[in-house]
């Protein structure tokens, strides 16, 4: 299994990301519908709402989407600190960025699972914030990886790219599967969330942590060994 997952490192690390992308998916359905109208992994999204709440409009958050920007650029900043001199591809700090992204998510099912529906503002807030730090880090690793037109947390570049080089467009060569793949995933992925917030808050957030956990294992099981790759 190792020789297989290091056979081919650019479509492994594509794989991985696509995974990524559908997690985000999941916890961007669970902070918008469970953590009022709040999203932690797009940011456009919560800087859209944050700029129309500042005029009071529909009674829409302000608190939370400022919480979860600065989660999410805090998380982001200990990436490219942890990554700054790291080698490119997968390495052990891509691996142990993504296993704190992991304790991250387990850590925000806390506040839910000691408090009940309706929770708290309290809790809530701390779910944000963490979840926001955690897609932060996951988007660095995502970054640092630089698997195109994937960055896991936002599709919008993808889709511009999608329609700008199609058949309709300017009929340039894409990869095409990729870019529709990151579309349908992070779309599955909140029809997944929303689905399982039927359930229970906890559910979603339980899922994206297995999803980065499988994601680690499976990128560190499959990196290259770069003591034999220097001394070949």
């Amino acid at each position: 299994m190792r020789q297989r997952l290091r056979g081919n490192q650019d479509r492994l690390h594509l794989v991985l990301m696509l995974a990524l992308t559908f997690s985000t998916g999941v916890v961007d359905a669970v902070g918008y519908l469970g953590l009022d109208r709040v999203f932690t992994g797009n940011m456009t999204g919560n800087v859209v709402i944050l700029g129309m709440a500042l005029t009071g409009a529909d009674d829409l958050p302000v608190v939370g989407p400022i919480i979860a920007l600065v989660g999410f650029v805090l998380g982001a900043m200990v990436g490219g600190r942890v990554l700054r001199t790291a080698e490119k591809g997968w390495t052990g700090r891509a691996t142990w960025l993504l296993s704190v992204v992991a304790a991250l998510i387990v850590l925000a099912l806390v506040p839910i699972l000691v408090t009940s529906d309706p929770y708290p503002v309290a809790a809530t807030f701390t779910v944000t914030g963490i979840l926001g730090a955690a897609m932060g880090m996951q988007a660095g690793v995502a970054r640092h990886l630089g698997v195109a037109d994937v960055t896991t947390v936002v599709v919008t570049s993808t889709l511009v790219g999608l329609a700008f080089d199609s058949h309709l467009g300017r009929r340039n060569g894409q990869k095409w599967v990729r870019r529709l793949l990151a579309v349908v995933l992070i779309a599955l992925g909140a029809l997944t969330g929303a689905a399982l917030l039927q359930l229970q808050l906890g559910y979603g957030i339980g899922l994206a942590a297995l999803i980065t956990v499988i994601v680690a294992i499976l990128g560190h099981v499959g990196a290259p060994r770069r003591g034999a790759a220097a001394s070949a």
